[in-house]
């Protein structure tokens, strides 16, 4: 991503209060706008942005008279088989790559690839376009040995077609995580957005027909030009 976005205040306040979120509980109560004001050297004005637009993602609830809480966490999981490219045509797809490299593998994302943490990973980041406009930003982690990877993914455009047809790896099962959020900066930049915009957050983890992580995905979709429909049945 490109360097040198000027960050605002209020966002390096919101960023604070999402780690005290993530490292709290829920119902627990955050300090007061004043409290933060000082805590931050900023403005109550610039605080309750931060806090308004945390309430807004549903990270934290307001209670009139009482105060502002860490709220429960809100998910929404579905199971769907989908290929991006495949779906759309690949007349209407591209993608502009903005990295493929390797890193070592961080505790969350080797456990959910069942990797041991430190394990060299492929990481394939990119923007996700549609008919020229960008629709989403995407980073993709894989585990295991794919040399050449980002000559293969250049040719066939399609990650899962990279996977299937370079490396005999078929997907046959994914969940998906999805939750709201606001645009920050960086994103916003690369989707041709305002800071804020509504954005949908996709998580996804994919396996193979015997239970083999593939790939674990993380992906904002700008919320004006994305819908997710998951279908669903009765078990009986």
């Amino acid at each position: 991503m490109r360097s040198g976005v000027r960050v605002p205040k209020y966002w390096t306040v919101k960023q604070a209060l999402l780690d005290q979120v993530a490292a709290g509980r829920p119902g627990t109560a955050l300090p007061t706008e004043r409290e933060l004001a000082e805590r931050f050297a900023t403005s109550r004005t610039t605080v309750r942005q931060a806090i308004t637009e945390l309430v807004t993602e549903g990270r934290l609830h307001r209670t009139q008279g009482s105060g502002t809480y860490i709220a429960e966490p809100q998910r929404v999981e579905v199971q769907q088989l989908t290929s991006f490219t495949e779906d759309l045509g690949p007349d209407r797809v591209a993608d502009r790559i903005l990295d493929v490299r390797t890193e070592p593998a961080d505790a969350d994302t080797a456990g959910a690839l069942g990797v041991t943490a430190g394990e060299t990973l492929h990481v394939v980041e990119r923007v996700r376009l549609v008919d020229g406009a960008p629709l989403a930003v995407e980073t993709a982690r894989l585990a295991g040995d794919l040399p050449g990877l980002a000559a293969e993914l250049a040719e066939r455009g399609s990650l899962y077609a990279t996977l299937r047809d370079a490396y005999g790896r078929e997907v046959a099962q994914v969940r998906d995580s999805v939750q709201s959020r606001l645009a920050d900066p960086a994103e916003a930049e690369l989707l041709d957005v305002e800071t804020g915009h509504p954005l949908l957050l996709v998580r996804r983890l994919s396996h193979t027909a015997d239970g083999r992580p593939v790939e674990w995905t993380r992906s904002v979709y700008r919320g004006d030009r994305f819908t997710f429909v998951a279908s669903t049945h009765r078990v009986r």
